[in-house]
């Protein structure tokens, strides 16, 4: 990844380049610096290493600021943090051993851990400077990181984490604690977090692993694809798709015009898009689903839902051994098809609004009135109600230019799609974050 900085007389580019994440660290000691000449698919370059060790302990934090560049994090069983710096200029350039010589690392220990600062000065040069941080890190540490312009990745890491850039991706391992994580443009893609989790981006994609926390995610475009929240999670993106496969707590989740799928919810569910669909695999708690065109697809209902759509057809699958709290499903233009359990206690009020040219159809195992009612406006509507198995809870069906269906459900079969319906969550999952972290990869590649 490139990235521009302005010195006092000229402009300094500045861009990433992810190295090796196996190359060997130097024995611990005072920064020092080689000057060889390398040869790359760009052409030769000449490269400048600073190396160097702080002193420190188990559970404290490491602060790394660093002007632009990529930044890679190690874990391993140690009492220091190295670093080294590896920096590149294009060997042609006229400014090219000064530039190697603008930027500048140093370290020291700090009341609650270690502080490394990198920065370019305001030397008279021109040209383009590759930047790449490592850093080893005691694995039961807490990091604070962030670059202008530039990747962040980092292994697994027992304790919380905070990575900012004003650019680049951000890909983490496992996290033991909390963790922030914020682009203005690129990916996040993350494992489990032991905690809360707060990730933003100016239009990249987020894919995360389970959280055991609350979640609160953003992007301006990009997809979320998240495998679980333990508690509250709010996923908002300005245009992309939703995927949460277990929602533990209350779910907020919205999109400015992509699909939202959801696998469990055991909490209350709020789900918003403008234009795309809505599918629920399993509804426990108080639902609240609404889509200004998209279809809505709900396999296992066992708990208050109000769905609505402007454009798009609503179906629901009532479980058999539930208690659905008060229902109320609504569709501008689509078909409302409702499968209920044989033996289900519940009231149904189906109106059609255009019953002239459309109607609602029963199966014989629901009797239910149907009546016509003519409108002040000349329209006829058509209306069944009735009680079934004595009565309950009330399901509420409302569409204006669509037909209403009640069928009765097929208990295995309806089995049979809940368990393929998570599965398919899961592996789309782990095949998108497969994706991300291989494209990811090939970005950080000279």
């Amino acid at each position: 990844m490139q990235s521009t900085r302005r010195s006092r007389c000229y402009s300094v580019l500045l861009s990433a380049l992810i190295l090796s994440l196996a190359l060997s660290f130097p024995s611990p000691g005072s920064a020092r610096e080689k000057d060889p000449t390398s040869t790359s698919k760009s052409g030769p370059r000449v490269t400048s290493q600073l190396n160097g060790s702080v002193a420190t302990k188990n559970g404290q934090r490491l602060r790394l600021i660093i002007d632009l560049g990529n930044i890679i994090i190690h874990t391993q069983n140690t009492n220091q943090v190295e670093y080294r710096v590896r920096l590149e200029a294009d060997a042609s350039q006229k400014d090219a051993k000064l530039l190697l010589k603008s930027f500048s690392m140093n370290g020291h220990e700090t009341p609650d851990g270690v502080y490394l600062r990198g920065q370019t000065f305001g030397r008279q040069c021109s040209g383009r400077l590759w930047v790449t941080v490592e850093v080893n890190v005691p694995k039961n540490y807490n990091v604070d990181a962030s670059t202008g312009g530039g990747n962040i990745e980092t292994e697994d890491i027992n304790g919380r984490i905070a990575l900012a850039t004003a650019g680049g991706n951000i890909l983490s391992g496992n996290v033991g604690g909390p963790a922030r994580l914020t682009t203005d443009g690129g990916h996040i893609t993350v494992k489990n977090v032991a905690g809360d989790l707060v990730a933003t981006t100016g239009g990249g994609h987020i894919t995360t692993g389970a959280i055991a926390g609350n979640a609160t995610l953003h992007t301006v475009g990009g997809h979320i694809r998240v495998a679980s929240v333990e508690h509250q999670a709010r996923l908002e993106t300005g245009g992309g798709n939703v995927t949460l496969e277990h929602s533990g707590g209350e779910l907020v989740a919205s999109t400015g015009g992509g699909q939202i799928d959801v696998g469990e919810a055991a909490g209350l569910v709020k789900a918003r898009t403008a234009g795309g669909g809505i599918r629920v695999v399993r509804v426990s708690g108080p639902t609240n689903l609404e889509t200004g065109g998209g279809s809505i697809y709900l396999t296992e209902v066992d708990g208050a839902v109000k769905a609505s759509t402007g454009a798009g057809g609503i179906t629901a699958w009532f479980v058999s051994s539930g208690k659905p709290g008060t229902c109320d499903f609504q569709s501008s233009d689509g078909d409302i098809v409702i499968y209920l359990p044989r033996k289900l206690p519940i009231t149904i009020d189906a109106q059609i609004q255009d019953g002239d040219d459309h109607r609602v159809v029963l199966d014989p195992a629901f009797p239910l009135k149907v009546s016509y009612d003519d409108a002040s406006n000349g329209s006829r509507r058509l209306h069944a109600a009735g009680d079934l198995n004595g009565g309950g809870e009330v399901l509420k069906l409302r569409t204006i230019a669509g037909n209403i269906r009640l069928v009765l459900s097929d208990t295995d079969k309806q089995l049979v799609m809940y368990k393929q319906q998570m599965e398919q969550l899961e592996q789309n999952l782990q095949v998108q974050m497969r994706l991300l972290e291989q494209s990811m990869a090939a970005d950080d590649r000279p």
